[in-house]
C-alpha cells in the first residue's frame, strides 16, 4: 500500500497525458494528491481528462511538444516559476506519423526515420531537459514508457489473422528507451535524480478476438491489461518506497514476455 504522503506534495508532469494510458496515469497520480502536469500536445484533449478528475484532485494542463526543445524549455520554465519545483516527468507520449503501423515490407527509410526521430527523439529530449532542471535543483525522477517488445522479440503469431501486426519502429523504440533509460540514471547517479521504466503488456483496447484469444494463451490469467494495472506501478515509482531503484525496467505483463 503506497502511503498517500509520500506523492502528495509532489509535482508530476505526465506527457500524452490525454491518451489511453496517459488518463489513467493522471487519474492515479491525482488520486495521491499530488499536483498533476496533465500536458499533452492537443491541449482541448488533456483539459477534457482535467475536467473530468477535477473533483479527485489537483490537474493543471499544459501545451506541451516533446519534439519541440522550446516546447520542452517553456513548460519546465512556466513549472518552476509557478510551483518553484518539478519532482517527476512521465515520459508517457507515444507521437508517430501517419503511416505508422505498417508491415516490415511497407516500411519507408523515411517513415521509419521520421517516427524514430519523433518518439525516441522526443523521449530524449524529455529525459534530458528535466534531468538538467532535476539536477539544478537537486532532486528528480524520470519514469520512461517502454514496452515487452523492447524486451522480447515480436510474436508474429498472434497477429495472424488479423490487419494487426508489431510495427519495427515500436520494437527499436522501445528497446532503445530501455537503454536510454540506463544511460540517465548511470550518468545522473549520485545527483538525486532517479530514472526508471516500466515495460506494459499489451492493453486492452478492443482488439480483434481472435488476437485477444491468442494473445491471452500465452499470460498467466488476465492477458490484456487495463491502464489502470500500469498506474498501479507508476505510483510506486513516484513514491518514496522506490527511493533506491534507479536505472531499472519493470515489466508488467501478466507474464507474457516469459
Amino acid at each position: 500500500m503506497i502511503d498517500k504522503s509520500d506523492v502528495e506534495t509532489n509535482v508530476v508532469v505526465i506527457t500524452g497525458a490525454a491518451g489511453l494510458i496517459g488518463k489513467a496515469f493522471v487519474r492515479a497520480v491525482a488520486q495521491t494528491g499530488a499536483i498533476v502536469i496533465a500536458a499533452d500536445i492537443d491541449l482541448s484533449a488533456a483539459e477534457v481528462v482535467a475536467n473530468d478528475l477535477q473533483d479527485l484532485g489537483k490537474v493543471e494542463t499544459a501545451y506541451l511538444d516533446i519534439t519541440c526543445p522550446k516546447s520542452v524549455d517553456i513548460l519546465i520554465a512556466d513549472l518552476m516559476d509557478k510551483h518553484g519545483r518539478i519532482d517527476a516527468v512521465v515520459n508517457n507520449a507515444y507521437p508517430r506519423n501517419a503511416n505508422y503501423g505498417r508491415k516490415l515490407e511497407e516500411v519507408t527509410y523515411a517513415d521509419f526515420s521520421e517516427n524514430m526521430n519523433l518518439h525516441l527523439g522526443g523521449c530524449f529530449l524529455i529525459a534530458q531537459k528535466f534531468c538538467a532542471a532535476f539536477k539544478a535543483q537537486g532532486f528528480g525522477n524520470v519514469v520512461n514508457m517502454s514496452s515487452i517488445y523492447g524486451v522480447i522479440a515480436p510474436r508474429f503469431e498472434v497477429y495472424d489473422g488479423t490487419a494487426m501486426t508489431m510495427p519495427v519502429e515500436y520494437a527499436a523504440i522501445k528497446s532503445a528507451v530501455l537503454h536510454l533509460t540506463k544511460y540517465f540514471a548511470q550518468y545522473f547517479k549520485g545527483t538525486g535524480i532517479r530514472v526508471n521504466a516500466i515495460s506494459p503488456g499489451g492493453i486492452f483496447a478492443d482488439q480483434p478476438k481472435s488476437f485477444l484469444d491468442a494473445y491471452g494463451s500465452r499470460c498467466a490469467g488476465k492477458g490484456m491489461l487495463d491502464p489502470q494495472d500500469i498506474a498501479n506501478t507508476l505510483v510506486f515509482l513516484l513514491s518514496d518506497q522506490s527511493r533506491y531503484i534507479t536505472g531499472q525496467n519493470l515489466i508488467v505483463d501478466d507474464g507474457y514476455a516469459l
